[in-house]
């Protein structure tokens, strides 16, 4: 076992300390995510950290940091891919919210961006975020990371929140809106919409680190499973969650007559099929060798178990 696993091992806190360090970390660099030297519109600057300083527990960043630590890595050759993932999910949040899409008005508890800065200013920072989210990967390359890991990097970022990836998942939840007929269509749309970053997160991290073609294979199972897994929960909790706990109103997949999981299958079966690919995603986990997959399993159980 490595020597930074076993570090891991003797001087690890608890899962919640661990979610916070990971979110405290991230945070700190993405408050630096554009060099104070470059000469950048105020509003535009405003507008990008007023989403990605929006709070949350910076899931997709601790996917990063965490299958990088599992094969030995290191935070440091990992963060900034943990925070080019972050930019990504951002600006798929502050698109999705516009008028054209889900014309929502809070995400987690905060007026969204369009409410504050306008459509127009709302779509510029989207498509800042995710520019920058490709400079920010290639910034590994100068903290160790492999020129060729980060290019497969870039390439798999590419992929994962493009046509293939969560832009089609997006359009295929757009156009499920107009009638949507089976299960299938939507599990597709959770794969895309969710499950893609999940991987992309896994892998990326895992390649920070020196992951072999069996180990990135086997956390693209883990990945997918447990994105699904996560996406039927937040179905669920549409259902049954506090919206204290949430941020956001309850029942609104409801009102906006949207299918879901429970819609098509019912509140206990979806439940259900939480469990059984959180089970799947973790046999996976266990076939990727790695150093150390403690922490990865108790982030799986964490997820499907959450109430917000």
């Amino acid at each position: 076992m490595p020597q930074k696993a076993v570090a891991v091992l003797t001087n690890r806190p608890d899962l919640q300390t661990y979610i916070q360090e990971i979110a405290t970390y991230v945070g700190d660099q993405l408050k630096l995510v554009l060099p104070i030297e470059w000469s950048v519109p105020v509003n535009l600057q405003e507008s990008m950290q007023y989403s990605l300083m929006a709070g949350g527990k910076r899931l997709r960043p601790l996917l990063v940091l965490a299958a990088a630590e599992a094969l030995g890595g290191s935070r440091e050759a990992a963060l900034p891919v943990a925070c080019a993932v972050e930019m990504v999910h951002t600006y798929s949040l502050v698109h999705d919210d516009l008028p054209a899409m889900d014309n929502d008005d809070y995400r987690r508890g905060k007026l969204t961006n369009h409410k504050v800065y306008g459509e127009a200013m709302a779509i510029l920072a989207g498509d800042a975020l995710l520019t920058q989210a490709f400079y920010t990967v290639t910034e590994a390359a100068k903290v160790g990371v492999p020129a060729e890991a980060v290019l497969a990097i870039v390439s798999d970022m590419s992929e994962y929140a493009g046509p293939r990836g969560m832009v089609g998942g997006q359009v295929a939840d757009m156009e499920g809106e107009q009638g949507m007929t089976e299960i299938a269509q939507l599990e597709y749309i959770h794969l895309h919409k969710t499950a893609d970053l999940f991987m992309f997160s896994l892998t990326a991290g895992a390649r920070t680190a020196g992951a072999t073609e069996e180990q990135l294979d086997a956390l693209r199972r883990f990945g997918s499973d447990l994105g699904l897994a996560f996406q039927i929960q937040d179905d669920i909790l549409d259902v049954i969650g506090d919206e204290a706990l949430l941020g956001k109103k309850t029942q609104s997949d409801i009102k906006a007559e949207k299918v879901t999981y429970p819609f098509f299958i019912g509140l206990e079966a979806s439940q259900a099929e939480v469990e059984r690919l959180t089970e799947s995603a973790k046999k996976a986990l266990a076939e990727a060798n790695l150093a150390d997959s403690q922490r990865l399993t108790e982030i799986a159980d964490y997820l499907v178990k959450r109430d917000h």
